[in-house]
């Protein structure tokens, strides 16, 4: 492993050898260098307690052979990022015990966590459903969970940024985080607003006058309330707005098709009734054909 000094908050990547963790070391990578932090690479070993009688002879301990499959692997990982960018200060650590309770608490003082979208040995589960979804529902910074595939997958593609809104608290950290990742990345920022209102949906099926056009104008008028005060502090930022009336997860998913990122809070109101991990988030986690971050509500 290399010891690198790092000052200030780094980006975190979780990896386990994996080409998934792979993908997810070079978007991590790049994202350090757009950031100007320091890499850390961490790769959580199991612990499994056992006893083999002295008198039996083994070549070497499994304690050993767990220590040098780990620092094959982060020594994998270092050569990947530095592959990808050269100038980012970079430090591996080798860890033991449960991988998600080690990435939560490195949270507290990340700018960002970053994980691939399945993954085996020390991240054994890191299909989403364990580990990404631990660490998004409980982590105290950013996360991004690298999805996609082909020649581009975890680097940079070309798109623009899409953020799911609905005026809560938490769509403020996402639109937040959004906003300054499309105009650093001088990327095309889409704004959706997905409303579906179950009072409004069972008037319609009772035969009651709706009117649908009345409802559409008042959500972008709330959507626009919520962009204008960063159109008024990135006038270069080009923005879109799309107001849809669908399930939140697939009107983003459906968005996201050409994007390079979906961005969502962890858990919303309104348009985005129970974005709690779980629904619209976690849908997205398993099925976006981009990078997906879930800011947490704090981060506003």
């Amino acid at each position: 492993m290399t010891e690198i000094a790092v000052v200030g908050r780094p980006v975190v990547v979780g990896i386990d050898g994996s080409e998934s963790a792979a993908r997810a070391v070079r978007w991590a990578a790049q994202e350090a260098a757009r950031r100007t932090a320091p890499l850390v690479i961490v790769h959580a070993c199991p612990v499994v307690a056992g006893h083999v009688p002295e008198p039996v002879p083994l070549p070497r301990s499994y304690h050993e052979a767990v220590l040098e499959q780990g620092r094959e692997r982060l020594a994998e990982a270092e050569a990947e990022a530095r592959g990808t960018t050269p100038e980012v200060e970079v430090r591996t650590e080798l860890v033991f015990g449960g991988a998600a309770e080690d990435l939560v608490g490195r949270s507290a003082s990340a700018q960002l966590v970053v994980l691939g979208s399945r993954g085996l040995g020390g991240f054994t589960g890191l299909l989403v459903g364990s580990i990404a979804v631990a660490v998004s529902t409980h982590g105290h910074c950013p996360v991004v969970v690298v999805r996609g595939t082909g020649p581009e997958a975890g680097g940079r593609r070309e798109g623009p940024v899409v953020v799911g809104l609905d005026g809560s608290s938490t769509s403020e950290a996402a639109l937040a985080f959004a906003v300054e990742a499309a105009a650093s990345g001088n990327a095309e920022l889409v704004a959706v607003r997905t409303w579906s209102d179950l009072a409004v949906d069972t008037a319609w099926e009772h035969g009651l006058t709706v009117d649908w056009q009345s409802i559409q104008e008042a959500e972008q008028r709330l959507l626009e309330q919520q962009l204008a005060p960063h159109r008024e502090a990135h006038p270069e930022l080009v923005v879109r707005t799309l107001v849809t009336r669908d399930r939140p997860a697939r009107s983003l998913v459906e968005h996201a098709e050409h994007a390079q990122l979906v961005v969502v809070g962890s858990r919303g109101r309104g348009g985005f009734r129970g974005l709690l991990l779980g629904s619209t988030s976690q849908t997205l986690i398993h099925h976006a054909p981009c990078p997906v971050a879930v800011i947490p509500p704090h981060q506003a």
